[in-house]
């Protein structure tokens, strides 16, 4: 059990416990908004906004006050609509009330907690993504701005009235460039050797030398691959040959660092190693048609490549922004072994869907072609020169990876307004321009002062036109972040099981430290703590994991198994590693390979009255389990 002077020592903060899940949940777009759209979006939406009630987001309908998420019986807007009272019921006058059954469905979507599909806004766009790639005048230097993010950032600043983020200190730009970069924190060897000399002239330094460690950094960003590209080592479809992993292939891509161009062509027209992306999950027993291999290709596509959400066109002419049934058959015909019947809500059509690609004006699909020469003819399209959405999709995930929020949010929805089109432009006219080079593109954004500022607590939530670039966010670690640094501290990593990696790892290099030359938690199969702490199944494409704790996570963390154990038995291990070592320096031990620093001394006053005069293994994981708790351990600020 958990030390009670422990939780009260470090006072522990983590991030607010938001409800699980539930069964079942109300369908957004399916059931909701086109009754919004019938009965409330005349009278609240798009600059009309009677008694100060607006649908126009998710975020305005909660600001006006007329819901309570979670509680239907206490909003406002549930009460109006079964009022009986014809002066307060809505809609108002001669319109048709809400049926039983209409009004159920918005009581329980108040319940469920309001779902709405991100970016997704009632109110008409006025912007229009653009396609083809922009080349930006970016402003003159100044000096201490040379960098071309920092001139075009500047120059937002001052037209926002933003004062610029203060600097990062040495150490915790260390801290955040290893976990950003190689998914991992400095080693003890690496904080010594930096120790009082780590100008700011060397931080470009610090960071080729990570984007140089190709282990590490293949080990870290293939948990970003694998959730975007639905690639897991076991479970649905891999049993009955219904689906085929890319390990191998997307790990020697990363490690060899192939150009993103080349690495999309590969996928979308896949040799036998790189195909299990195209071909998708072929599910057991009937499905609806949407959920067909060639929908979930044009989907998956869609999603990954351009930031395209085509799930709900696959059903229908999509309620949630301009995408047609037309353009999802369009791109599923394309991979398509034979003619592919058009389904609307699971119901024949009659008609057959003729490929095509999703922006006609780069060129077309030879329908008639074979389907490895069609195939060839997407990828050649997914990465024609003029296709800047190819380009600017991946820089914003990216800089969203990097910094806590893409220039487009969320990242799924790239016809929304960036925040600068003017970075983004510029972001990717640099990644195209140089060879569409990933690491390059990471070294650009990581040597720039944005991403050395100090990060600031923005509301996720706001939208569109209200959102105002102050810095970068605070980024929880991932779930591999969080257990690969628990791994690395306590010398606890397991041996990868036989099967659950396909191919040979490379060796670690001479110069990698001997901490941290384990199995990381990407090659190794989902436990129960990663699941509740984000890892997904990958069953569908994941680009962005939840940001806020889970009753789940909350509850493993505190005392599950797994953590507990992992503790106590890294425990043991510092003190057969440290058996001499004083409490003193057994807190400066922790802190340091955790923190990349060292305690304060009222930090070593609390850990040494946890560690008592004579440390013992309980005394130790009690320690550990309090600074792996704190917000700085947990957090990337």
């Amino acid at each position: 059990m958990r030390s009670f002077l422990s939780v009260i020592t470090f006072t522990i903060c983590v991030a607010p416990v938001s409800a699980q899940p539930k069964d079942k949940q109300t369908d957004f777009a399916h059931e909701v908004v086109p009754l919004l759209k019938t009965k409330c979006t005349k009278c609240h939406t798009n600059g009309t906004y009677k008694g100060g009630v607006s649908f126009d987001t998710r975020e305005a309908l909660v600001k006006s006050k007329a819901v309570v998420p979670g509680k239907s019986a206490m909003s406002e807007l549930h009460k109006r609509v079964v009022t009986r009272d014809a002066d307060l019921r809505m809609p108002p006058g001669k319109a048709e009330p809400l049926t039983a059954k209409e009004a159920a469905t918005l009581a329980k979507w108040i319940d469920d907690g309001l779902p709405w599909e991100p970016g997704f806004t009632f109110k008409p766009a006025t912007y229009v993504a653009p396609l083809k790639p922009r080349k930006v005048n970016v402003p003159a230097a100044k000096p201490g701005l040379e960098h071309p993010i920092d001139r075009i950032l500047d120059a937002y600043y001052t037209a926002n009235k933003v004062t610029p983020p203060a600097q990062l200190d040495d150490f915790s730009f260390m801290r955040r460039a290893y976990l950003d970069l190689i998914g991992l924190p400095p080693s003890a060897d690496e904080y010594y050797e930096q120790e009082g000399s780590l100008a700011d002239l060397r931080r470009p330094a610090l960071v080729r030398k990570l984007l140089n460690e190709n282990r590490a950094y293949a080990d870290h960003w293939l948990a970003f691959w694998n959730d975007a590209l639905r690639n897991e080592y076991r479970g649905t479809g891999y049993i009955d040959g219904g689906r085929k992993q890319i390990t191998a292939w997307l790990y020697q891509s990363l490690i060899e660092n192939k150009p993103y161009d080349k690495f999309a062509r590969e996928l979308i027209s896949p040799t036998p190693n790189s195909e299990g992306f195209a071909k998708g999950i072929k599910w057991r027993g009937e499905v609806n048609a949407s959920q067909i291999v060639e929908l979930q290709f044009a989907q998956n596509v869609g999603q990954v490549f351009f930031g395209a959400n085509l799930k709900c066109a696959s059903c229908h002419d999509s309620f949630i922004d301009n995408w047609k049934l037309a353009d999802a058959y369009g791109m599923a015909a394309i991979i398509a072994d034979k003619p592919l019947a058009v389904h609307r809500c699971d119901k024949p059509t009659g008609a057959t869907a003729s490929a095509k690609f999703l922006f006609p004006e780069l060129g077309t699909i030879d329908t008639n072609a074979p389907k490895t020469k069609r195939l060839e003819q997407l990828a050649a399209l997914i990465t024609h020169p003029d296709n800047g959405r190819f380009s600017r999709t991946m820089v914003n995930r990216v800089w969203h990876r990097l910094m806590g929020r893409g220039i487009v949010h969320p990242v799924d929805v790239m016809g929304n307004k960036p925040w600068s089109e003017d970075l983004l432009d510029y972001l990717a006219v640099y990644f195209s321009d140089n060879g569409y080079d990933i690491k390059k593109l990471i070294e650009h954004i990581a040597t720039s002062q944005a991403y050395q500022s100090k990060a600031v607590p923005l509301a996720k939530e706001i939208a569109g036109d209200g959102y105002v670039f102050r810095g970068p966010e605070l980024k929880r670690l991932s779930a591999e972040q969080f257990l690969d640094a628990i791994w690395m501290l306590t010398s606890t990593a397991p041996v990868a099981k036989s099967g659950a990696f396909p191919g040979t790892l490379p060796p670690f290099p001479a110069t990698t430290p001997k901490e941290r030359q384990f199995i990381r938690v990407t090659l190794v199969d989902c436990d129960p703590l990663m699941r509740s702490l984000g890892r997904p199944n990958r069953e569908q494409v994941v680009t962005t994991r939840p940001e806020q704790l889970s009753t789940l996570q909350a509850l493993d963390l505190a005392n599950g198994q797994i953590l507990t154990t992992t503790l106590e038995r890294g425990a043991a291990n510092i003190l057969k590693a440290n058996p001499k070592a004083t409490p003193d320096e057994l807190a400066e031990w922790v802190f340091v390979r955790a923190l990349a620093r060292k305690p304060t001394e009222g930090e070593r006053t609390a850990a040494k009255s946890l560690l008592g005069d004579k440390p013992t293994t309980e005394s130790v994981a009690d320690l550990l389990w309090a600074v792996v708790m704190l917000p700085e351990f947990q957090l990337v600020r």
